[in-house]
């Protein structure tokens, strides 16, 4: 190496050191950024060649050179003199070419130092491109890292020699963070900037309960065992619907464990939100039956081609079935996919309002009586009673006493005796899909708790 590139050769070689770069991807960059610098002073660079040595720790620059008589030099950049060349090599003639060794002085100081921010900073480039592509392929991974800033905004964790991201919006709110510690979170997303590209954690996405169901139960990472669905608000409770490709095995007591070792891992990661395993169902209000838990509707009505169902639940359940703040109707809704409106067993039961125009027993002038004097639905006339149907103009006794009696004896016909429970399909109507289905529905949820 040469006294003259030698600071420059020492500050590519301390590059070099510093960065864990592929060495063939190195030097087309220093030879890309040294043919600029050739291009700018000399405006050409056809006929230069840089070589760098990474064994030697050297830098080369050849200009080949086309020897020609002194009289007709006319670009000394592409021509060497035949008086020069002959001290160079004797051997030399008129229309050889001739490469020579390039000082790298002759550029100048700002040149160089120019180059050398150059280098700097197209390494700076591939660097952050390398992080963004090594990130992109690991978004849905679950890695761990320490933390080492928090703020208002976002909490700044050290992650395999590279700096991640949880922001307010991906953390659990009734987790506390504190510096030092480690936190585990699912790289949800990788961004761009104008700095180093951000990548992304979080806590509270529901895929992050997803990864680590997949790494606690190995079935599940076997495929034998599937991931439907998953329902979360974070720090409060999830819902998670699996199902089994093997009908030998149950997916809900598979995630649970023996004697809940499974499941108990995934709930102290998430600080004892509760987890509520839905077995999945091809049949629509089986599984909203399943997914209302722990309420169990006594009825499930799913309508054909619509995306809503009502589930009706005994009175005294109601505010389980929509549970603190609607939220777990709201998770039920979603792992089913379908709007899930609960309703109290009596107003289920009650009968609809009946308009007087229905009643065929009625004849249009009674009909018309009835309108005129505010009793325009059935159940009206009924509570108003024999008294109130007598202030009614040019009504008597008699004729009151008669359309109280239609009235009663069309409720009488109508079958409000009782609510049927819905019939729970047998293990071998149900979907080959959806696994073996156990005895009782209470088998099929499991709620844990810390």
């Amino acid at each position: 190496m040469s006294a003259s590139n030698a600071p420059i050769v020492e500050a590519i070689s301390q590059l070099l050191r510093d960065k864990s770069m592929d060495k063939d991807i190195f030097r087309e960059i220093i030879e890309e950024v040294f043919l600029a610098m050739i291009k700018k002073k000399y405006g050409d660079a056809e006929n230069f060649d840089v070589i760098f040595n990474l064994e030697k720790g050297d830098i080369e620059i050849f200009c080949e050179k086309t020897v020609v008589d002194d009289d007709d030099l006319a670009d000394p950049v592409t021509e060497m003199p035949l008086s020069r060349a002959m001290k160079i090599d004797p051997d030399l003639e008129i229309g050889e070419t001739y490469a020579e060794l390039v000082n790298i002085e002759e550029f100048g100081r700002r040149l160089v130092m120019s180059a050398r921010q150059n280098l700097t900073q197209k390494i700076r480039e591939i660097e952050k491109e390398n992080i963004y592509l090594e990130f992109s392929q690991r978004i849905g991974e679950v890695v761990t890292g320490e933390i080492h800033q928090i703020n208002r905004r976002e909490i700044r964790i050290n992650l395999d020699r590279h700096e991640a991201i949880l922001p307010k919006t991906e953390q659990v709110y009734n987790e506390k963070y504190m510096r030092g510690k480690t936190v585990r979170a699912i790289i949800k997303e990788v961004r761009r900037t104008t700095k180093d590209p951000e990548v992304i954690v979080s806590r509270a996405d529901s895929q992050f309960v997803r990864r680590l169901f997949e790494l606690e139960v190995p079935e599940i990472f076997d495929n034998i065992i599937e991931i439907v669905s998953v329902a979360r608000e974070p720090g409060d409770r999830t819902k998670i619907a699996v199902r089994s490709h093997d009908k030998r095995i149950d997916p809900v007591g598979a995630c649970v464990g023996m004697k809940g070792i499974r499941i108990q891992a995934v709930v102290r990661e998430l600080n004892g939100e509760k987890i509520d395993i839905v077995h999945w169902s091809a049949d629509p209000e089986i599984f909203i039956k399943r997914a209302m838990s722990p309420v169990t509707p006594l009825l499930v009505v799913a309508e054909d081609g619509s995306h809503r169902a009502t589930v009706v639940v005994p009175d005294d359940q109601i505010q389980f079935a929509i549970g603190k703040r609607g939220q777990n109707v709201r998770l039920a809704s979603e792992i089913t996919g379908r709007q899930i409106d609960p309703i109290k067993e009596s107003e289920y039961l009650a009968p609809e309002a009946l308009s007087v125009d229905e009643i065929e027993e009625l004849d249009e002038e009674t009909r018309v009586q009835l309108k005129a004097a505010g009793f325009e639905q059935a159940d009206d006339a009924l509570d108003a009673g024999l008294e109130g149907l007598m202030r009614i103009e040019g009504m008597d006794e008699e004729r009151a006493q008669k359309i109280l009696d239609v009235l009663n004896t069309y409720f009488e016909t109508i079958d409000t005796s009782s609510l049927t429970p819905e019939e729970e399909a047998p293990a071998e109507a149900e979907s080959e899909e959806s696994g073996p289905v156990a005895d009782d529905d209470e088998s099929n949820e499991v709620t844990a708790k810390s």
